[in-house]
């Protein structure tokens, strides 16, 4: 009786080892399939589609569309072919899979899809308004942090596949907005923000100092203003405006502007200082450059030139556009950008919501206010009548490069309305080039937006 009972237990004992072991293999099958369906010449992907249901990828290349309809956001959302790594597409592939275990391959009616925040018409209305000109255009909603526009050229349209890739313009399978650039003046902003967070408004408001056009450091190098007679005694609000590089020459090398204290708030701000190691901002699969600069010497040129936009200072266009976030909310943290609205499995359920998140404070709300009012003075002293009806702060910015024998053009800001909240970051490269102007850029981009 013993002996029946053992094998009955020893019986019960494989049939539960058994019936485990086939769970954990149908879940790892269930789990690990769809990977290997996704690496085989028969996967089938789904759609991206802009925020009001516009396609901007077709994983069945079942759609017909007009010529060149994915060109303005081609080397942003990308595609499966392996060319462009650093796009929607490709870093979020598995999102898009329409085959699953227990249904099979999903040809017809599998509705794996990502739902972007991206407003294609607006899009395209600031692509064509480049007019053949370089650069890029990024702007999104600076209270929930929906991509709204992120436009690149030159670009490609990707189902003309890439027969002529070793003739493609260089930039073409990138997009420039996550890319660091040199950002010219628009990296004062960094430098105001980082004077009143070590100073306070009363004392920062309380210096001036004077532009002859030219201006000598403690070391001996010179800084250079655009305006060569100079701009004359000015304060802070005055040298944003006129963008005055000997004043900010001054400013760094002030003595209630220690160094040490520049470095920790540009730290804070998210910039890799000297001998930092590099990292990424990531925006759903996406890496995008994260600022970097030298700083040493307060009173050398390589420091001073850095704090003012150029040497070896580089920022992406995003990040430019993140910190306008910061100001316009009046917070100090900024609204922490995506693309990704929503995505869909291949039964059509509903997963992977987006939800507005923002960083840590990086500066001050009573500072976000200070710089704030600032950029809205500048927008209303020399802005109204190149981007008429809007209520804009802004600073531009020109960047010299490669090697001062061109300059990049570049405008960041914000729209000061509560329906419509747009934080922006435009660049044009090689602005003696074209007739195009950022201010025109930004026109097209306002309009399209605020329709």
């Amino acid at each position: 009786m013993k002996s029946i009972r053992r094998c009955q237990s020893i019986i019960t004992l494989f049939l539960v080892i058994f019936i485990a072991g086939m769970s954990v293999l149908v879940i790892k099958i269930n789990r690990e399939a769809p990977f290997y369906m996704m690496h085989s010449d028969k996967h089938e992907l789904g759609m991206v589609y802009d925020r009001s249901g516009d396609v901007l990828f077709d994983g069945l290349h079942k759609g017909t569309y007009e010529d060149n309809h994915f060109l303005d956001i081609g080397n942003l959302i990308g595609d499966d072919s392996g060319q462009m790594e650093n796009t929607l597409v490709a870093q979020n592939i598995d999102k898009l899979n329409n085959y699953s275990f227990s249904a099979g391959l999903v040809r017809e009616g599998g509705k794996a899809a990502i739902y972007t925040t991206l407003n294609h018409a607006a899009n395209r209305a600031v692509y064509d308004a480049y007019m053949g000109a370089k650069g890029c255009t990024v702007a999104y909603n600076y209270k929930t942090g929906e991509i709204l526009v992120c436009t690149s050229l030159p670009s490609i349209d990707f189902t003309k596949g890439y027969e002529n890739i070793g003739s493609l313009e260089s930039g073409t399978l990138l997009s420039k907005a996550m890319c660091g650039t040199v950002p010219g003046s628009t990296q004062k902003v960094s430098t105001v923000i980082s004077a009143l967070e070590i100073m306070g408004p009363d004392l920062l408001f309380s210096k001036s100092y004077n532009c002859t056009g030219q201006y000598t450091n403690a070391t001996g190098g010179t800084i250079d203003c655009h305006q060569s007679w100079g701009h004359g005694v000015q304060n802070i609000q005055q040298a944003v405006e006129n963008s005055c590089n000997p004043f900010f020459a001054q400013l760094v090398e002030d003595p209630d502007m220690p160094l040490e204290r520049i470095i920790e708030i540009y730290r804070k701000l998210g910039y890799a200082v000297n001998d930092d190691k590099p990292q990424f901002l990531d925006i759903d699969g996406i890496q995008c450059d994260r600022a970097s600069t030298t700083l040493t010497n307060s009173s050398d040129f390589t420091t001073q030139w850095g704090c003012i936009g150029q040497g070896d200072t580089l920022v992406s266009p995003v990040q430019l556009m993140m910190w306008q976030s910061a100001i316009a909310n009046g917070t100090g943290k900024m609204t922490i950008p995506h693309l990704i609205h929503h995505v869909t499995n291949v039964y059509g359920d509903t997963c992977d919501c987006a939800v507005t998140k923002y960083s840590d404070e990086l500066f001050s709300p009573s500072t976000a206010e200070t710089v704030k009012r600032i950029l809205l003075t500048n927008g209303a002293n020399h802005y109204t009548w190149s981007i008429p009806n809007y209520v804009v702060g802004v600073k531009s910015g020109t960047a010299q490069v490669m090697d001062g024998q061109e300059e990049n053009s570049l405008l960041v800001g914000f729209l000061n309305d509560e329906q419509h909240p747009i934080a922006f970051c435009i660049l044009i490269e090689n602005k003696f080039t074209t007739g195009v102007t950022t201010e025109q850029i930004a026109v097209t981009l306002l309009n399209a937006l605020c329709q």
